[in-house]
């Protein structure tokens, strides 16, 4: 049984590696599949280069809105701006929004990184696309010494086309396919670069120890956790509480539930202050002697939006 929560204990810990390794399995799944089944390169110049560039780079969009769109912190951050835009900087913190957005923008880059780290070092996108340039220097470039079908032909080196010699048309292809490689391992180098200066700027910035960075991230995650129970737990209770009180036709019990103010307060960005040593803005309300405890009033329908207002 010890050694069961030992293994169970370190997953849990190397969550985020595990997780993280799962989506670039998924990514170099995802680009064997289009690769082999719905990527087919009409090797024409007019063509060529945006169908490769809409293979490369369209999935890697669509990863990148996904990531934003299932953010938590991005919608916690922008969910009543509109209405109240001092929501996205809190106390005039404006720098530190920034870095919410930077944090957040940075996430969801990870998966269409991947993509495209992948994609790259495979080739086949990117010989199609750059296959169909029609520029002097380009075509210059991979058709120097050789015949003049190569300048005719150079669209037609990702598909086996009888035009082109045989030993030419593979020279041009490991060209493209050399070319591809080495721009993904810069794409691989450039983010590592990146992400190790940008975690190393963080780390140097940080106005709490390691050890309390490390609580602090703990704290955040159990908080997290917990709050996802009690709020399934309470809206089951208030969902029973309602129905029966509506089938057995009688008043509702009392039921304690955080107002609109408090539901505001700790659903605000939150940046540590050393002259207060909380670490969430939940933790903030909580130990607050002020704390309005008046039941929430009755919502009112806003039937343009299908939400309740008050």
């Amino acid at each position: 049984m010890d050694s069961f929560q030992t293994v169970l204990r370190f997953f849990m810990n190397q969550k985020a590696t595990i997780g993280y390794s799962f989506m670039a399995l998924l990514t170099i799944g995802g680009e064997r599949v289009f690769s082999m089944v719905s990527f087919q390169c009409p090797c024409n110049r007019e063509q060529n280069f945006a169908y490769g560039l809409t293979f490369l780079l369209g999935p890697a969009a669509v990863l990148l809105v996904l990531g934003l769109f299932f953010s938590t912190r991005l919608w916690r951050l922008y969910t009543g701006c509109c209405l109240n835009p001092m929501k996205l900087c809190p106390r005039g913190n404006c720098f530190g929004c920034l870095r919410a957005f930077m944090s957040i923008f940075s996430g969801a880059c990870v998966a269409p990184i991947m993509w495209l780290c992948v994609a790259l070092l495979n080739g086949t996108f990117y010989e199609c696309a750059v296959s169909g340039l029609d520029d002097n220097v380009v075509v210059d470039h991979f058709c120097k010494n050789k015949t003049l079908a190569c300048r005719e032909e150079l669209a037609g080196v990702p598909c086996e086309r009888p035009k082109l010699p045989k030993d030419e048309r593979m020279e041009l292809l490991l060209m493209l396919r050399a070319q591809s490689q080495i721009l993904g391992w810069s794409v691989i180098i450039i983010a590592a670069v990146v992400g190790l200066l940008g975690a190393c700027y963080t780390n140097c910035r940080s106005k709490v120890s390691f050890l309390q960075l490390t609580f602090w991230k703990r704290y955040v995650e159990k908080e997290k956790e917990h709050f996802d129970a009690f709020a399934l737990e309470y809206a089951t209770k208030l969902a029973e509480r309602n129905l029966q009180s509506f089938f057995e036709n009688k008043d509702p019990a009392p039921f304690p539930f955080p107002n609109h103010k408090a539901w505001e307060e700790i659903s605000a960005h939150y940046t540590f202050s050393r002259s207060e040593q909380y670490y969430s803005t939940l933790q903030r309300y909580v130990e607050r002697t002020d704390r309005d405890f008046t039941p929430e009033k009755r919502p009112v329908m806003d039937l343009e939006r299908g939400m309740e207002m008050h």
